[in-house]
Order: structure tokens, then sequence, then C-alpha cells
């Protein structure tokens, strides 16, 4: 009997939830994914399943057209949408390629416009050269597990039961890796990359469509409500910030602050905007994530050692140097995100990346600084600096020619003149010389008869 009341419970209530949740219109949150899989991209779209998870989504749908971008944030893209609890679809409306690929086949289902393409995944460098075997076989290796992650279909032909990969992780590898041969889908020597009807034939495509709208409708849903991630102003700043132009404009502002800072005797302008620049640099990339504590400790360790090597250690040694090693390893490891290190290859390139930005931004700060330091130094409009001149010619001297006047006037030795001493005039106390360079005993009159080269010289009036 208790049994019995317990499933008419459970019916009313599925029967409730049936009557409650009908007509009510599925959430699809929106992702875009149309620039270089790098930083921006990475946040973007970790920011959209955050949000889409605030949202109770049903289902997320990627909006792709990408040439590809940086493996390492494509790696960590395709390990989100593993992870989703949500169903993640993406629609191809154009390009899948190289790293785009990758995130494509993590997504559960696939979509393509005519005349798109999906894969040539090889790695490469920034100049479009294959990279050497070994992170070839890294991504082999990614690409392979990821298009096995979606699991194999069971098939019945006759009698037999065979299982099928839904997408086939040797077709993917291929992607990456010239070398493999499929019968009927690649020769050797050229790596894979599907159009919409090639792709559709082998697994890689559920579907053809001209837009989102046509995804939804062969998926099924024609009530829903579309959102998607829009950017807050702070998300702006930080994107604006974290840009590496504007990165080494930063990176500028802290060397040439610190440049001027120690070029004048006291705290002012150029200290402030070292600090501002150091603020503006640090304070996105801390917030995130890409910048951890211990790299912001580095770089103030970097300023102490810097000053200290300059007011308190005299020349310049290894506290200096080892100033400089921090500032620069700490601003170059800042801007790269922790999970670079799971891609040994890609991740080197993005540290080479970022310290090509610092050198390069530091050089040209400090060539500047120079350069501005002679101009404003050396200006006679601004007056950071004494320009004046004091000519002999018009009447500048170093001595004072005020004495010039006592000459012809009488006054007594006030000390022994040898022929050297003090004499007294008009009760003035003077030096002066005896001009024949004889002996003038004290307290004897003497007359001042002629002043040169800011001396006086004097004869004797009296016995």
């Amino acid at each position: 009997m208790m049994l019995k009341r317990c499933l008419l419970l459970l019916g009313l209530l599925s029967l409730w939830a049936t009557v409650a949740f009908a007509g009510q219109p599925a959430v699809v949150y929106k992702v875009d994914v149309k620039d270089e899989i790098g930083p921006g991209v990475w946040r973007t779209v970790k920011k959209s399943f955050e949000e889409a998870e605030k949202a109770e989504a049903g289902y997320i749908l990627i909006d792709m057209n990408t040439y590809g971008g940086l493996v390492v944030y494509a790696d960590s893209l395709r390990s989100l949408i593993l992870n989703s609890r949500r169903p993640v679809w993406v629609f191809v409306d154009n390009n899948a390629a190289s790293a785009g690929a990758l995130i494509a086949i993590a997504c559960d289902r696939i979509y393509m416009r005519e005349g798109a393409n999906i894969g040539a995944a090889t790695v490469v460098n920034q100049t479009g050269e294959a990279m050497p075997d070994k992170y070839q076989s890294y991504m082999r290796s990614m690409i392979r597990s990821t298009a096995q992650a979606h699991g194999r279909d069971t098939l019945i032909q006759g009698k037999d039961t065979v299982l099928r990969w839904k997408r086939d992780p040797q077709i993917a590898e291929a992607m990456v890796d010239e070398r493999i041969y499929i019968p009927g889908v690649t020769d050797s020597g050229k790596v894979v990359t599907f159009t919409p009807h090639e792709a559709v034939k082998y697994g890689f495509c559920d579907g053809l469509a001209d837009n989102v709208a046509e995804v939804l409708a062969q998926e099924g849903i024609g009530d829903y409500t579309l959102l998607s991630y829009t950017p807050t102003a702070v998300d702006r700043i930080i994107g604006f910030l974290i840009h590496p132009m504007v990165q080494g404009i930063l990176i500028m502002m802290i060397i040439g602050g610190i440049y001027f800072e120690l070029q004048t005797p006291s705290i002012g302008f150029p200290l402030a905007v070292a600090v501002a620049g150091a603020v503006l640099y640090f304070a996105p990339l801390y917030l995130e994530g890409f910048a951890a504590s211990w790299e912001l400790l580095v770089f103030v360790l970097g300023v102490i050692l810097l000053l200290l090597e300059v007011f308190v250690i005299p020349g310049f040694g290894v506290a200096g140097v080892s100033g400089i090693v921090c500032m620069v390893g700490a601003l170059v490891l800042a801007g790269v995100d922790d999970f670079s290190f799971d891609f040994l290859g890609d991740f080197a390139g993005t540290i080479l990346r970022s310290l090509f930005v610092v050198v390069a931004a530091s050089l040209l700060s400090l060539g500047l600084s120079f350069w501005l330091g002679a101009r404003l130094l050396g200006s006679r409009r601004w007056a950071f600096a004494l320009h004046a001149e004091q000519r002999p010619e018009d009447g500048f001297v170093g001595v004072d020619m005020t004495v010039g006047q006592e000459v012809d006037k009488q006054g007594y030795a006030v000390t022994d003149l040898r022929p050297g001493g003090k004499i007294r005039i008009d009760g003035e106390l003077y030096d002066a010389v005896a001009e024949q360079g004889d002996y003038i005993p004290k307290n004897t009159p003497v007359k001042v008869v002629k002043y040169q080269a800011g001396q006086l010289y004097v004869v004797k009036t009296g016995k």
C-alpha cells in the first residue's frame, strides 16, 4: 500500500513538472570565437561558460570562425568543453583551422556552413613552418584523445555487431600528421582538411546550416531564448590593458619612470609614472589569473635590489644585475598563463614573445629616456637646468670688485705685512700686500696705491 502511494505521488509530481515547464523556451547560450585563439578568446569563452552556468542554460552554442592560434589556449578551451555539464555545439561559420579544429572536435555536435573548412591542425611556428616531431606528437595525442572522448556507436550489420568511433581518432590524427595514410580519406604527405560534405561523410560534421537559427532548428529547438556574453566596462578595460602593444607602453612607463627618478634628487613625478605603469601592467594580469602573487613579489624585490645598488652599495654589481633580472623575469612571466607549461613547445614560443615585448619596450624606453633627458636638460625653454652665463666681459668675475674703490685711501696696518697682512681703512678690515714686497710693521700708516686681481697693494706713508 505504501509503495502504491509513493508511485502515485511521483506520478503527480512528474505530471506537475510537465505542465509547469511545458511551453517554456529553451535557454541557449551563444559564445563567439571569431579571433585568433589566445588570451582574449580564452577569457571570453571562460566567462561565457560561467554566465551560462548562472543562467542555467540548457545548451551552449559556439559560433566559430578562426584560423587557429596558440595551442596552449586551445587545449584549455577543449578541456573546458569536454568537462561541461551542458551539451556544447559548434557552428563553423567559414573556418575551424588548426587550433580551431581541436576546439570544434571537442564539441558534442558540429555544424558547418557551405564553403567552410575544418582541419589542418599541424603545429607551426610564427613563420608557418612545422614544429619538430615532439610537438606534433603531443598534438596528435591531444586531438586523438579528444575524438575518442565522444565514444563509439554500435552498428548492426547483418548478423554482426560493429563498434565505430563517432569521430575516428585516426582521421583526427591525420589532421596533424601528413605521414598518416588512410585509404579513401587522405594520401600520405597531405594533412587532412575537410569540406562540409566530406566532414559529414567521415563523421566530423553533424549537419549543414547557414546560421545559428538553422542549427537550433535541426536540433529540434524551435522555441528558445538566445543569450550571449556582453563584456562589461571592466572587461573592456582589462582586454585593452592586456593587449601586447599596450603592455609594451606600460613597460616603457615603468622603465622610463625609474630611470628619470634615479636622475632626480627627490621622489616626484617620474616615480608616480613608474608606479602607475606597474599597477596597470600587473593588476589586470593578476585579476585574470595570469600573474601569480610570487611574480609581483619578484618584481618588487627587483626594484628594491636596484635601488640598493644605486643608493647604498658603491659601484654596480650583483645586487644591480639581480634586480634587473628579477624585474625583467617578473614582467615576462606575468604575461604567461601557468597552464602553458602543459605544452612546452608553445609555452617556449609564448615565453619568447613575452620576452621580446619586455626587452624591446625596455630598450626603447631607455633610448627615449636618454634622448628626452638630453633634450630637457639641454633646452633653454624648460627650467630643468641653469643656463645663464656670467661672462667676464659683462662684468662677472669670481671676486668682490667693490674692494677696488679703496684705491688712494689711507689707513694703517693691523698686522705686520711680510709682505702680506691685514690693514684697516675707515673701520673696515682688508687683506693687503706691500707693493715693493718690503716689510711694513704693525700700526704703520699706509696708502692703497692699486687694486689688481682682487688684491689691494699699499705703501708706507709714515715712519
